[in-house]
């Protein structure tokens, strides 16, 4: 670029015109947000559709909540120059980003992003081979006729005062493990670009990283946060559609929970909103079926009855697409974009743009054959696609696997699973097992030796209509290990936790124990019939429970509660042990009416805070003994207990009525 100022006024001018082009390219992203796949015609500012959804930050152990978005950035508790946020497909971290940019473009008063001088907005999908940041700015941000050239960014950028680096969708980034190692990963383990704030979004979080990164993770939509979005995206003008959502809602559990996830929510609320008929789901696979349907409905509608049958054959006949989409996600790094005309020469040209219209597949104009050596005129806009969310890629590559499993032996299907990280695809694996039952053993195999591997089988489990003898072995097999509720824990986990302990109580399946950590509320006063957890997800009696664990960190058990939990435990007819731990149990309670558990030599033990089991309950009397010899605890021995709970947990001690 030609000098014509001094140094100093021409490094103002440089990086006054790179904020202009890249507000420039922010703009045309926030202001052309795609709700659901077929509504092109209306396409969203992001700040029209931007809800605040459940975000926390990490702190030592525990998970604290953030008031907004804003506190990313803002909080004193993760100021730092390294952030990583971490969510679930569909959890809206592409629309966080996009609303991180509008706040930066149109400096929003509450944002700390309006006073920084640079923001920088790469989609890690697309630097495939890419090792420079400064190249990818210049061929991925910058408009074609920029005359910026690498040197140029550098100089400018490094210049600045403040630079915020936000790096969007590390699961999908293809150069994680290159050699050299890229830019991108640079900024993530080794101790350069440090001047700049990194914003990382994933997945799942990655091997490496520095120790001092603040962790952030989004939990999603609560029902503030839905009649929020149909407020502002479905239909702010149109008495009672709200209502009629909602009641949709309430109606069907299983759905409201999965509606957690904002993803399927906007996608429910939109096809809800324009469809007078409504069904009924009890899986995702089941839900996202009826998703998949709606969009081939709506495309064929719209496109008129000239070509429905050929429209009908491409709904149900999408073997090559379920090819596609599996050998991308089964490749070492996952391939998630392609070509155009490689894609149109796998799957038929009629095809291709029937489902480019529908809106499953989404083409973009990235511009490539970036060189240095070569003018900016030589530079080349190349048409990729992809699909619309990499949930679909889940959905079409689980239909060819689920097929291609019929009739296979365990070990090959597994060798074949292995590639497929059932953290990072967690919903090709709820498709497949909600497609073809008989997959389920090899998925049990291919994931219970996993860190948190109980947890994902109960979701594939639970995903099948019918129980049959494959998937009671799974249940038996799960229930032999401690089943876990947690306050992170979402509810649609929680529920499919529940069913499982259902079928195992239905089935006369002994189910080993079950931990309440830190989610227990309250029992049922009027009979014991079910513990309510602090999710408000009720948790009915387990008669063929072994062992209950409620550990409650800080909190004050009262004589009441204390009989209730009894009470509940007396109902549990196979019950051998109830275990509270780290809560502080009165001194007293009354226990007449609980005679059912003595007469069962039901063990009763309280670990206090010395994370012992130094006292056990006498049920007879309604006192508490020490465990070993049997004397009753003292009132000079219980205050002792009562200061040292004090010191323990001052922060966390609560008392629930």
């Amino acid at each position: 670029m030609a000098a014509i100022y001094s140094p100093t006024r021409r490094s103002e001018v440089y990086k006054d015109l790179l904020v202009r082009q890249l507000k420039e390219k922010y703009n045309h992203l926030c202001n052309g947000v795609q709700t659901i796949p077929y509504i092109r015609d209306r396409l969203h500012s992001v700040k029209k559709i931007f809800v605040q959804g459940g975000i926390e930050y990490l702190a030592g152990s525990s998970w604290i909540p953030l008031k907004s978005h804003h506190d990313v950035f803002s909080n004193p508790n993760i100021q730092g120059k390294r952030r990583i946020l971490v969510a679930g497909a569909g959890y809206g971290k592409s629309t966080l980003t996009l609303q991180f940019a509008y706040d930066w473009c149109y400096s929003v008063q509450e944002s700390y992003l309006k006073d920084v001088e640079i923001l920088i907005l790469l989609r890690l999908r697309q630097l495939g081979g890419v090792k420079s940041i400064y190249r990818a700015i210049k061929q991925f941000i910058l408009p074609r006729s920029s005359q910026f050239n690498e040197s140029d960014l550098e100089s400018v950028i490094e210049s600045s005062s403040s630079v915020v680096v936000i790096l969007h969708g590390f699961d999908e980034y293809p150069d994680e493990n290159s050699i050299p190692m890229s830019d991108i990963m640079k900024m993530l383990m080794a101790p350069v670009f440090r001047h700049f704030e990194v914003l990382l979004t994933t997945r799942y979080m990655p091997k490496k990283y520095p120790p001092e990164t603040k962790v952030i993770r989004l939990t999603g939509f609560d029902d503030r946060a839905r009649d929020e979005y149909i407020r502002k995206a479905v239909a702010s003008e149109v008495v009672g559609v709200a209502d009629r959502i909602r009641r949709r809602l309430h109606e069907n559990p299983v759905l409201e929970d999965l509606c957690q996830v904002p993803l399927f929510f906007v996608m429910f609320a939109h096809m809800s909103h324009e469809s007078k008929t409504f069904q009924t789901f009890k899986t995702v696979t089941r839900l996202f079926q009826y998703m998949v349907t709606c969009l081939h409905s709506h495309g064929t509608n719209k496109m008129g009855t000239g070509n429905a049958q050929q429209h009908l054959m491409f709904e149900k006949d999408h073997r090559r697409l379920d090819k596609v989409a599996f050998e991308g996600l089964s490749e070492k790094y996952h391939r998630i974009v392609w070509k155009r005309q490689e894609m149109c020469e796998k799957l038929g040209k009629d095809f291709y743009e029937h489902y480019v219209r529908i809106g499953i597949l989404i083409e973009e104009n990235v511009l490539g054959n970036v060189d240095r050596q070569r003018s900016p005129s030589t530079y080349q806009y190349q048409k990729e696609v992809r699909f619309y969310h990499r949930i679909f890629c889940e959905w079409y590559a689980a239909h060819y696997f689920a097929k291609y499993a019929v009739g296979m032996d365990a070990y090959h299907l597994i060798t074949i699973l292995q590639c497929i990280d059932p953290f990072d695809l967690q919903y090709f694996y709820h498709f497949v097992c909600g497609l073809n039952s008989s997959a389920v053993g090899s998925i049990m195999e291919c994931v219970k030796k996993n860190k948190g591997g109980e947890k994902f089988a109960i979701m594939c489990i639970l995903e099948q209509d019918r129980h049959d003898e494959s998937t009671l072995d799974a249940v038996s097999y799960l229930c032999s290990k401690p089943i876990e509720f947690k306050p992170e824990d979402t509810k649609l986990l929680q529920r499919y936790t529940a069913q499982l302990l259902e079928i195992a109580v239905k089935n006369e399946l002994f189910i080993s124990s079950v931990w309440l950590k830190n989610c227990y509320s309250t029992v049922d006063f009027s009979g014991g019939n079910f513990i309510k957890l602090k999710s408000n997800f009720l948790l009915p009696v387990l008669t063929t429970l072994k062992k209950l664990w409620i550990r409650e960190d800080g909190r004050k058990i009262t004589a009441t509660e204390m009989t209730c939990i009894l009470l509940y435990s007396s109902k549990c007819e196979w019950l051998e042990e109830l275990n509270l731990v780290n809560c502080l149990l009165p001194q007293s309670f009354m226990a007449e009416y609980l005679t059912d558990l003595l007469s069962r030599n039901v063990k009763v033990l309280w670990y206090t805070a010395l994370r012992r089991p130094t006292y056990s309950l006498s049920i007879v009397s309604g006192v508490v003994k020490h465990k070993y010899g049997g004397r009753v605890l003292t009132s000079e021995e219980y205050e002792m207990e009562v200061e040292f709970f004090r010191q323990e947990y001052r922060p966390l001690e609560t008392t629930l009525p």
